[in-house]
């Protein structure tokens, strides 16, 4: 099977660590595109600019949360399909079920390994284009 090209990822994720880690370990690993958001509003400043194939969420985020900002990009026609994945420490079955009702694709969890972030993204794309 063929799948859609995932080239671009756009990260929305307010620790500076984590932004510096995950870029490195999605550009110099994964080969991707990579633009950082600090916050949702941001987020939702650039995602039509910047036309991600894959959001990588952050759920705990000062001021607009991963659900809200997910919501948000739900009202974008341009973002209204495009897939997300929340990046959290808080993946009870609970959580991650919940994550899902709200249209996330799946959940990685934080600490997240660098050197298999994007095989796991890669695994998940397969996974729902599959």
């Amino acid at each position: 099977m063929t799948f859609p090209s995932l080239i671009r990822i756009l990260f929305v994720e307010d620790d500076l660590d984590i932004q510096a880690i995950a870029r490195l370990a999605l550009e110099a690993v994964g080969g991707f595109t990579v633009n950082i958001c600090s916050n949702g509003i941001e987020a939702l400043e650039s995602v039509v600019a910047f036309a991600p194939d894959l959001i990588l969420l952050d759920v705990m985020m000062p001021g607009m949360d991963g659900p809200s900002t997910l919501q948000a990009l739900r009202q974008i026609p341009q973002t209204v399909q495009t897939p997300v994945i929340f990046m959290t420490a808080k993946v009870q079955n609970h959580e991650v079920a919940l994550y899902k009702e709200l249209s996330a694709v799946d959940v990685i969890a934080k600490p997240f390994d660098p050197m298999t972030l994007s095989a796991t993204i890669r695994q998940i794309w397969e996974n729902h284009y599959g």
